[in-house]
């Protein structure tokens, strides 16, 4: 452990941030810290190139303020995905340096910024009922450095809105795609781009809809090449693969050039 990072951890002690046992744990760092509740993984930014990103959902407010202060240690950028608005309110009570984004349900704190990318990321929805799940992609694959073009509410019921927006669709290096109900959106924007696609099924629609495996069944039974499909309603995995493949495409660039 680095000087300024034990005079960190001596300090969140003195303020009762950190119990003695954390400290201690921390201080021997086996590549994880255990809370009894949780094992936060301290090495994983050594390991993949992106830190530990805590998952809220089925998570006290108790437990995440826990996690999270274990974490501020490492100086890594914090997300932590699906909290309820409820639940972030008693989390930016003991954390106020959190921010809440409403529409994406996630608490972040950019503790140091990210290099920029030059290659865009475009997130597509079929309707406005994706945004929610549009926005955990979106803001995630901004988080880690990329710029992303929004472009919601053209799915194939007025397909002609769709088309008003394919240039700027086609300008990024990445597209992910957010559609519920039947699922086409993808398949269509799969036969029209030449970048990669990352469908995300979500659970919106009706009885048949069932909650979403019917938008993933037909993303997964697409005839247009290209797409790769994640879990139902996983913006952030969406956000997250957008942006590992958009930074490989930036650092393709980088030895191209040199």
């Amino acid at each position: 452990m680095k000087k300024e990072e034990l005079t960190e951890l001596l300090q969140r002690v003195a303020h009762q941030q950190v119990t003695i046992k954390e400290a201690l744990a921390q201080i021997n760092d086996q590549g994880f810290l255990d809370l009894n509740y949780a094992k936060v993984d301290t090495n994983r930014l050594q390991r993949t190139g992106a830190p530990e990103v805590v998952y809220g959902e089925g998570k006290t407010a108790e437990q995440i303020i826990g996690i999270v202060q274990a974490m501020l240690v490492q100086k890594n950028n914090i997300m932590v995905t699906r909290v309820t608005a409820e639940k972030a309110t008693l989390v930016r009570q003991a954390i106020p340096q959190l921010k809440y984004v409403a529409v994406a349900k996630m608490l972040l704190y950019k503790m140091h910024s990210v290099q920029p990318v030059s290659g865009k990321i475009a997130v597509v929805t079929a309707g406005t009922s994706d945004q929610k799940i549009a926005e955990e992609a979106a803001v995630t694959a901004e988080m880690y450095g990329n710029q992303v073009i929004r472009v919601y509410d053209v799915g194939v019921a007025g397909i002609h809105r769709l088309f008003a927006k394919l240039e700027i669709i086609r300008a990024a290096q990445v597209v992910i795609v957010v559609a519920g109900m039947e699922g086409a959106l993808a398949s269509v924007v799969g036969g029209l781009v030449s970048s990669p696609i990352i469908a995300v099924p979500t659970s919106v629609g009706y009885g048949t809809a069932f909650n979403g495996v019917t938008a993933l069944l037909t993303m997964l039974n697409s005839c247009s090449t290209g797409i790769t499909v994640v879990n139902i309603d996983n913006g952030f995995g969406a956000g997250y693969s957008a942006s590992k493949i958009n930074h490989l495409q930036e650092e393709s660039n980088e030895n191209s050039l040199s």
